[in-house]
């Protein structure tokens, strides 16, 4: 069976949020062994007795607080410390956490350990779209700058999640900048446009503006993790005013309040569309094996689609997928000398 390894003490509202999600995933995919890191007494309320569910008991955890590389190094049997080292010794598959970022973003390279190849790992969470498909950013804050041949590989990377997960045969992959034209950007745009267009291994549809990001003109996009951080939280921040906009419009007046009745649905329906609960977590690409961030406010719904998102990536052979492509990529480059 293949196990999925899980920080429990990690998140908002842990224990509780990630116990109740991993139950609800547990008896959705009872293909998978799910072992749960974290306080036992603490996950007590919340557990249920299931054959597929396993419980791993530490007392120790890295707190929203806690500095991430001395927090990592220091508390060896930290929950979050413990699920990335069972993907390190190939007890588990792939490791999840709703818990401090920077924490998990060390404990993928210190304890997992980097892909032999990959010069950069790359933080790439899902972007909800109109049409409901969404799309990868990548790099989302896992660097704060980035050269040109970094760019490509997150491309490669990017591709090889989506076609995993979404089955998409070969994805579009968009270089964030500010013009459609080839020659438009800094020298680190402009020379990743050069090598995203030289490839073969990915699927380039050249440069995508950020006003065009929300109507899915690429399944995947690349760019530095200083931009890409800022979209993300520009993204994440528009999208929860716009909704606390409209409430507050459609609820001013006993008038608006009768046409919000019969738009009820509609604005359900567009809420739901941009939930992050909906598209999983952020995945750290890179990495000698999967890991999974999962937002730090995930409800029960939001980690056990996080959880399910993780099992599709160990399906689709994600880091065979990655190697495959470096290896590709090598031999253009040998050909091309």
């Amino acid at each position: 069976m293949k196990k999925i390894a899980i920080d429990a003490m990690g998140g908002d509202h842990a224990p509780q949020s990630t116990v109740e999600g991993v139950m609800l995933a547990a008896k959705k995919h009872s293909h998978v062994t799910f072992q749960l890191y974290g306080d036992k007494v603490k996950m007590a309320p919340y557990l249920e007795q299931l054959s597929n569910v396993e419980i791993v008991h530490t007392e120790e955890k890295i707190e929203s607080t806690d500095s991430p590389v001395e927090a990592v190094r220091k508390k060896k049997q930290a929950s979050m410390v413990l699920a990335a080292k069972a993907v390190k010794d190939g007890e588990a598959e792939a490791c999840i956490s709703a818990g401090n970022t920077g924490a998990l973003m060390s404990a993928g390279l210190f304890v997992v350990g980097r892909m032999k190849g990959i010069k950069r790992p790359a933080l790439a969470p899902t972007i909800p779209t109109v049409d409901g498909s969404g799309f990868v950013l990548l790099d989302a804050g896992a660097n704060a700058d980035a050269k040109p041949e970094h760019l490509l590989q997150f491309g490669m990377m990017g591709s090889a999640y989506v076609s995993a997960v979404k089955k998409i045969e070969r994805p579009r992959v968009g270089l964030l900048n500010i013009g459609t034209e080839h020659n438009k950007g800094t020298d680190l745009t402009k020379d990743a446009f050069a090598l995203l267009d030289a490839s073969s291994v990915i699927n380039f549809v050249g440069n995508v503006e950020a006003r065009d990001l929300l109507n899915g003109v690429a399944d995947v996009v690349v760019t530095d993790g200083f931009t890409g951080n800022m979209v993300l939280k520009t993204i994440e921040g528009t999208a929860g005013n716009l909704m606390k906009m409209i409430k507050g419009a459609m609820t001013a007046t006993p008038l608006s309040k009768l046409g919000a009745l019969t738009m009820r649905k509609g604005i359900y329906e567009i809420k739901d569309m941009m939930d992050y609960s909906n598209y999983g977590g952020a995945c750290l690409f890179g990495l000698a094996g999967t890991v999974v961030k999962a937002h730090g406010s995930s409800n029960a719904h939001a980690i056990a689609t996080t959880v399910t998102q993780a099992i599709q990536m160990v399906e689709g052979n994600i880091i065979g997928n990655i190697n495959s492509a470096l290896q590709q990529t090598k031999e253009e480059e040998t050909t091309n000398e």
